[in-house]
């Protein structure tokens, strides 16, 4: 059985590391049945009274399939694709939703297209590049499922600047559980580098990857050349950590 609203609530409380119902007295979480009862037998309750501090500690297992079965009913997938300026991420964005590719301009703030892919709602947000706009794109990280970093593979000037960018993405808290798809774009250019060399260059092995789930995939947004495959990828990847699956 899905766990009610109110149990929802309360577990994303606990992920969100706030403290729920903080004006009333620690005994009454339990006695008065706050925490919802098949949770009761496994929290491990502890109280420091002088610094009103607390935390429940519940079996790992059951909480994980619990929220599998939250992120189930909603089969919704966030996705940030980010990278630097004229990478090609709104041509990708417009492509992958079937869009003319013919005429776009830079993005001066972000674009929001929602799609339905392989049986899940994918809302991609495309974020602007430049540099005046990176500042804001922690704005953006909140409950984030997936990032697509989108590098342009003819650029060598400026690979250094996307793998620093890059690597300081990887670092943000917020973003630590989000599986990460890079494209290197513009495969149907001359003189671009291939993908391999683009992971070389990026440090895709280092110690910045030491936890993430990644992948890489050359790819054209003007052809489509690539696409398809990364977003397979990408969808998998996530669901198999966050959804039930059959």
């Amino acid at each position: 059985m899905l766990p009610s609203y109110f149990d929802q609530v309360y577990i994303q409380s606990l992920l969100c590391h706030e403290r729920p119902f903080d004006t009333m007295l620690p005994c009454m979480l339990v006695s008065q049945s706050i925490i919802p009862r098949r949770f009761q037998t496994k929290a491990i309750y502890e109280y420091t009274r002088h610094t009103r501090q607390y935390c429940l500690s519940f079996g790992i297992m059951g909480l994980l399939t619990i929220l599998k079965k939250v992120k189930q009913k909603e089969k919704e997938l966030r996705v940030l694709i980010l990278g630097l300026d004229n990478a090609g991420k709104t041509t990708i964005m417009k492509r992958v939703s079937g869009e003319d590719i013919h005429e776009i301009s830079p993005t001066v703030g972000f674009n929001i297209k929602s799609l339905e892919f392989n049986g899940f709602m994918l809302n991609l947000w495309d974020v602007g590049g430049q540099k005046s706009i990176r500042t804001y794109w922690r704005n953006y990280f909140e409950q984030t499922d997936g990032i697509i970093w989108v590098v342009d593979s003819v650029d060598r000037w400026r690979l250094e600047e996307c793998k620093a960018q890059l690597h300081d993405l990887l670092g943000q808290e917020k973003l630590a559980g989000a599986s990460l798809l890079v494209f290197a774009n513009k495969q149907d250019l001359g003189g671009a580098l291939s993908y391999q060399e683009i992971a070389d260059i990026l440090d895709l092995k280092g110690e910045a990857m030491e936890g993430h789930h990644w992948s890489i995939f050359g790819c054209s947004a003007v052809t489509g050349n690539g696409l398809q495959t990364g977003f397979d990828w990408l969808v998998n990847d996530i669901s198999s950590r966050i959804f039930m699956m059959a």
